[in-house]
């Protein structure tokens, strides 16, 4: 036995450095910025608008909204970048409840990832980019909904084929996609404030209507606006493919964040220049009816720059969270095949492959877009809480852990107090959905104990999957890491 061992180690020693089966760190600082904004600015900002708007009754409550779901985003992004120098394995939600808390929340936020919220989210990107692209050419009537739904699981398509070729073409996929996006709000910003400056405020006049504002429909307002922040986590899946993480982590996430939150405000006030909250209500696709009115010589140009601005937020997910399945299989959470990667193009390809027909099928199923935004909101935003809730209980335990970036103790605990505020008052808002989503998350406990606390399946079970592993091993040409990246 040790005769093999010492004959692997010579093996390794012979590999060059390209031939080393391993995740390599080829992310700097600008592909993180535009990681991060490119997986946040998605469909966010031109469809949560109406579900903000909505929920919070108001014009100057809806701002108000945007800037203070801005501002959580960036408490919590800080915790992240805290966590993600305190722990430098891949994975974010998971690693950081496995390490702080255990492996139960752990095993149950890969759960909920993997079996309604990526898909969920997934899914409502890739029907916006749909619905984005089709759109234009049926317009004024309604565009097919089999037509809209095609185009889908065309941009998901590409999109997977991507992060499955190469971690460099999917990093410079989106950093492109990032530049376009940020030309997009741009060119929304400017004309709803060159007409706000020649004195066009009439649906600023009464923005705070108090008999408008309803209370107990404001988490949802809050999760819209939330969603539309989505994705300061995902550099925090890939830590390990960050070249000098304990600098570009925080840095990028500072830097994508204020940008991120400055430009949405400004949107927003772009919007309602032009539009009144009616219409906003009206329009099923708000950054298009606002061309039309401020752009009509572009107008034809915006659909299209939000369908690519959709796709750069749907290939961020899909590069950041497959690490996350990855990292869980690494840690014997997951079945051994999802920790591998390809022996020659270095990505974690079944774990891309896996959330393929997942999304297609949530995708083909599902009807309405709120409703998947309110249901996939409550367990991401709860096991966020309880991450940045392990955070502190790891300070308090261990407080001569080397901690690169330390956020302040006042901003983790407004994070993680709002946090279960607002999945706490979701519940009695929307009940169903977020019942839902909770029952969902608790099917994963009677999983984790027959299947990790004490391996219990029947032993043909175990053959049958062991063999199943060998054949999709040999089939996707995927081996385990050869070298330690963490």
């Amino acid at each position: 036995m040790d005769v093999t061992q010492v004959e692997k180690e010579d093996d390794k020693k012979d590999k060059t450095e390209e031939e080393v089966v391993h995740l390599r760190r080829e992310i700097g600082l600008l592909p993180a910025v535009c990681f991060i904004i490119g997986t946040v600015v998605g469909s966010g900002i031109f469809i949560a608008p109406k579900g903000v708007l909505i929920n919070s009754g108001s014009v100057g409550l809806s701002l108000l909204v945007w800037a203070l779901c801005g501002v959580l985003s960036l408490f919590g992004a800080l915790c992240y970048a805290e966590l993600g120098t305190s722990f430098t394995k891949s994975g974010g939600h998971y690693t950081y409840l496995l390490e702080t808390l255990g492996p139960l929340p752990a095993f149950l936020r890969l759960w909920a990832e993997f079996f309604f919220i990526r898909p969920s989210v997934a899914s409502y990107v890739s029907l916006a980019f749909g619905r984005y692209v089709v759109e234009p050419f049926y317009a004024p009537c309604d565009a097919p909904t089999v037509l809209i739904k095609l185009v889908s699981i065309l941009g998901l398509t590409f999109v997977v084929a991507v992060n499955c070729w190469s971690v460099t073409m999917a990093s410079r996929t989106q950093v492109t996609l990032t530049f376009i996006k940020m030309f997009a709000l741009v060119l929304i910003i400017v004309p709803g404030f060159i007409a706000l400056a020649k004195g066009k405020t009439e649906n600023f006049q009464n923005g705070f209507e108090v008999e408008s504002i309803t209370l107990d429909r404001l988490p949802l307002a809050f999760y819209n606006g939330l969603y539309a922040y989505g994705g300061w986590f995902y550099l925090n899946f890939v830590t390990e493919e960050v070249i000098n993480p304990n600098r570009n982590i925080p840095l990028a996430i500072i830097c994508s964040m204020v940008m991120v939150t400055v430009c949405y405000v400004l949107v927003n006030v772009a919007y309602y220049t032009m539009m009144t909250p009616a219409e906003l209500l009206l329009s099923e696709a708000v950054a298009v009816t606002f061309a039309n009115r401020a752009l009509q010589g572009m107008a034809s140009v915006i659909p299209f720059l939000v369908a690519l601005s959709c796709l750069g937020a749907l290939n961020g997910g899909f590069f950041g969270a497959p690490r996350m399945l990855f990292v869980g299989a690494r840690e014997g959470h997951w079945p051994p095949i999802f920790s591998m990667i390809h022996i020659r193009r270095h990505t974690p390809l079944p774990a891309v492959l896996l959330l393929y027909p997942m999304v297609v099928v949530v995708m083909l199923m599902t009807g309405e877009i709120y409703q998947l935004i309110n249901f996939a909101s409550f367990s991401r935003w709860f096991f966020i809480a309880l991450a940045t809730l392990g955070m502190l209980i790891h300070r308090y335990r261990f407080p001569l852990h080397p901690r690169p970036f330390k956020v302040p103790l006042v901003i983790a605990v407004t994070f993680t107090v709002v946090c279960f505020f607002i999945v706490g008052l979701s519940l009695y808002s929307d009940p169903w959905n977020t019942g839902i989503s909770c029952a969902l998350t608790l099917t994963g406990v009677p999983v984790y104990y027959l299947t990790v606390y004490r391996y219990r399946l029947p032993h043909s079970w175990r053959r049958f999957f062991d063999y199943l592993s060998k054949q999709l091993q040999i089939l996707l040409e995927v081996a385990q890491q050869e070298v330690r990246t963490y």
